[in-house]
């Protein structure tokens, strides 16, 4: 299947893209190597002053990325723009901060001296996702960068000229040829790479079945491998304080990006006292989005990024129907050409049922009524998923105490869940494991390599092990 650009507003293919060949793979992980060989030895300043660089053309470059977005993957215009904001920051972050975070650490010795250094170690492979083209890509490829590894990008097919105008802001920017490569493979080719001598590591954002599939392959190659997978986030609404502020950012947390996130708010569990006012203004919220054109202002939804992930979301929601689920809202395909799914809500969903436990990739909500704070809790870890949630009270403590009971790897308290360069963003369970930006993501790939010095003729070195 080869790359191709296929607007999601109106299904029309707009341009299409040739993957590579085998042969023309190994030779861009050769020059990936050969670049790392040079780039490591750069100064760490040098380096992060590219990565910064390419955070400033971002932004000059803003409206160019922001309108390939929406082309290919149909997030809207407004949205878009944020997102090449929130990329722009990360590169900067770590091009002002990166140098910092892989200073030594010195480690107290009763003889001699010890000490941690973070070193680089080679060639590393991201597989990305479409959903947000831009950001998934530089939190993967900034610190690593900095740090002096060299990076293999194989970005989602439907996006491939988000792919080239990246592969162009690098090399603008000042990062050397194979330092960062784009690489229109396809899925099959990607065991290919991870297997290949010369690479190092991968990291993969995507679907629990890819995680699997790359996780295994590199387990088998005894690479270290990152993953960021699916999520089917809670929301918990513990009070009725601040009640439209709450429905108004849970109506945020879900229908941002047309509900194509990792982290979405999915799941809105909330206490019975608080329920059907909660639902009430939920569904008012819902009901009121207007499905158009992603460049168009006035559009608050945009279309799902295929035709496929739209066919995909209503065979769930009409898995759940057919078991007995209530639609409280929408439920339906938008009458209009394009990949549009009206913003819904289901109730009443069991067990049994498809959306209970798979991730709904998409403007669906499913609402809970719960008793307490235990059944909570309860549902909220009853999932295969633990990426990120939500917890909303007045009461910030009691918040808090129920936020560390959660499991996931991320919990927002009075907040949908989000994501900021200087905080750590992963999971646990099905979602995941290791931690994409803050201080964590650059180490995430480094050589964490010990020096111990023992002075001549002073005590003896420690005792051998492994």
């Amino acid at each position: 299947m080869a790359y191709a650009t296929v607007n999601p507003a109106s299904n029309t293919q707009i341009k299409v893209f040739e993957s590579v060949s085998n042969d023309e793979l190994d030779s861009a992980i050769e020059r990936a190597n050969t670049a790392y060989l040079g780039w490591r030895e750069r100064p760490v300043e040098e380096r992060a002053a590219a990565v910064a660089r390419a955070g400033e053309l971002m932004l000059e470059r803003k409206d160019e990325f922001a309108r390939t977005i929406t082309l290919e993957m149909g997030k809207r215009f407004v949205e878009a723009q944020g997102e090449v904001d929130l990329s722009a920051a990360i590169l900067k972050y770590y091009g002002q901060n990166g140098p910092g975070f892989l200073h030594g650490e010195r480690i107290e010795e009763r003889t001699g001296e010890a000490e941690i250094i973070y070193q680089p170690i080679g060639v590393l492979l991201g597989v990305e996702p479409w959903n947000f083209p831009l950001y998934q890509v530089v939190r993967f490829a900034a610190p690593n960068l900095v740090l002096g590894n060299t990076v293999l990008l194989k970005h989602a097919n439907i996006c491939p000229q988000n792919a080239l105008l990246l592969s162009e802001l690098f090399s603008d920017a000042g990062v050397p040829d194979g330092a960062y490569t784009n690489l229109f493979i396809e899925a099959s080719q990607v065991a290919h790479a991870i297997e290949h001598p010369l690479v190092r590591g991968a990291s993969l954002t995507g679907s629990e079945q890819a995680g699997a599939s790359v996780g295994e392959i590199a387990g088998r190659n005894l690479k270290k491998v990152v993953l960021e997978l699916g999520g089917n986030d809670p929301f918990i609404v513990l009070d009725a304080e601040n009640l439209e502020r709450t429905v108004r950012l849970a109506t945020q947390g879900r229908l941002a990006n047309t509900g194509q996130s990792c982290v979405a708010a999915k799941r809105f569990i909330v206490l019975e006292d608080v329920y059907d006012s909660f639902v009430a203004g939920l569904s008012q919220a819902f009901a009121g989005v207007t499905p158009g054109d992603p460049m168009d202002p006035a559009t608050t939804l945009g279309p799902l990024s295929s035709e496929r992930a739209a066919k995909d979301l209503m065979g769930q929601v009409k898995d759940a129907v057919d078991k007995g689920a209530t639609v409280v809202v929408g439920g339906q395909r938008v009458d209009r050409a394009g990949a549009y799914v009206q913003a819904t809500i289901l109730a009443d969903v069991t067990p049994q049922m498809r959306a209970y436990h798979e991730e709904l990739f998409g403007p669906v909500a499913v609402v809970y009524k719960v008793k307490d704070e235990d059944a909570a809790v309860a549902l909220a870890n009853d999932s295969p998923y633990g990426l990120g949630g939500s917890v909303f009270c007045a009461d910030e403590a009691r918040a808090h105490r129920l936020a560390e009971r959660i499991e996931s790897g991320m919990v927002w308290i009075n907040a949908p869940t989000g994501s900021s360069p200087e905080l750590p963003f992963g999971g646990v369970k099905r979602s995941g494991f290791g931690r994409e930006l803050s201080s964590h993501a650059i180490k995430e790939f480094a050589n964490m390599k010990l020096i111990r010095t023992l002075p001549t003729g002073k005590g003896a070195p420690a005792k051998a092990a492994g």
